[in-house]
This record gives structure tokens, sequence and C-alpha cells, in this order.
């Protein structure tokens, strides 16, 4: 059984960080066809603003809820494009599915995993097959609970979790927008990934390899 801190959410955070920083000209690409070509830009703003600001938590005082609400506040603040709102959402979900844990084990973390997803899709108001975040999200979280109703531990769910989202954002190239800027391209942006699902593929994959390492 796993046991996670508030230092390991911490160093998460900073993972999640470095990870965007390496995939923001990726992500900005991406977003260049069918969007304003700034999400890798946002989300790099976003994840460094949050690490930054729950590294300087007390470690002796903040707990997992402190750590999520720290940083969905810093990622708004960082953040005035569409991912904000809804990063800043699912990152208060998952502080509220933590409430009053000092550590988290693995039913935690998927719970935790699914609030998240959740929080995402409530704010964004998009339904799988709109060529959105939810696409991978949505998937990634129902193959997590998946793998932890058959009593796999946390790594086996989220590699089950990150599988699911690579074939959903994947998946993304054969719709077209529902939601947000690109929708107004209509038919063009078929054949191309949703940058979004792309980051939420990375997002996914720092998630497995900080609980499986």
């Amino acid at each position: 059984m796993t046991t996670v801190t508030e230092e390991d959410l911490k160093s998460l955070f900073a993972r999640l960080a470095e990870a965007m920083t390496r995939e923001k000209d990726r992500l900005c690409e991406l977003d260049g066809v069918i969007g304003d070509a700034d999400h890798g830009i946002a989300m790099e703003l976003g994840f460094a603003a949050a690490a930054k600001a729950v590294s300087e938590l007390d470690a002796t005082t903040a707990d997992p809820t402190l750590v999520f609400n720290t940083a969905a506040k810093s990622f708004l603040n960082a953040v005035g494009a569409s991912s904000g709102p809804l990063y800043a959402t699912a990152l208060m979900r998952a502080g509220a599915s933590a409430k009053g844990k000092t550590s988290l084990n693995d039913d935690d973390m998927v719970e935790i995993f699914a609030a998240f997803a959740k929080g995402i899709q409530d704010r964004g108001k998009a339904e799988v097959g709109e060529k959105t975040m939810v696409d991978a999200w949505a998937p990634a979280a129902a193959a997590c609970r998946a793998a932890r109703d058959q009593g796999l531990p946390l790594a086996a769910c989220l590699a089950a979790a990150l599988e699911a989202a690579q074939a959903g954002a994947e998946a993304t190239k054969d719709m077209i927008a529902a939601k947000g800027r690109s929708s107004r391209l209509g038919e063009r942006t078929l054949g191309h990934m949703d940058p979004g699902a792309a980051s939420a593929v990375v997002m996914i994959s720092c998630f497995h390899i900080h609980f499986t390492s």
C-alpha cells in the first residue's frame, strides 16, 4: 500500500512543472493548428507557479489538502487562459477529496484522481467526443478506478489511466471540435490532436512515473 505525504505531492508538482517546460513547444505547436498557440505557455506558467507555491509551504503544518488548494490558487493566478479555471477547479476538488487526511493511501489517490478529472469535466461542461482534455481525463479516471476495483495497486491503476488517456488523446484526431475557440474551425480541426488532451497525457504520465518510481 502506497503512503503519499504532502512532501510527495510537493515533488509531484515539481515534476509536473519540469514536464510542462519540456513539452511547452510541442503543446504550443498543437494549439497553433486549432487554437491560439499558447497552451504550452499556459501550462508551463501554471505548474511553475503551483510548484513554487507548494514548495514554500511549512512542512510541519501542511497537509495534502493545503498542497492542492495552494496549487489551485497559484495556477489560477498565473493562467488567464481557459485552462486556468479548469485546472484550478480540478485541484480544489482534489483538495476536498483529501480533506482531513495527513497522508494518502492507494484508495485515497484513486479518489483524488477521479475528483480531479470530474472537476475538469464539471467546470468545462464538456463530454467525451467533443475534442477537449476531457477525452483524455474521463477515460483515464474510469480506467484508474476500474483497476483499483480489481484490487490492483496504485502504480498499476495509474498505468491503466495513462494507457486510456493516450488512447483518448489519439482519438481526438478524428473529432470535430465542439467546445472553445477551435469549434469555430469546424472540420478543419479534423486530423489534429487536441492540445488539452495532449497536456493531460503529459500530466498523467507524471503521476504514473512519480508513484511507480
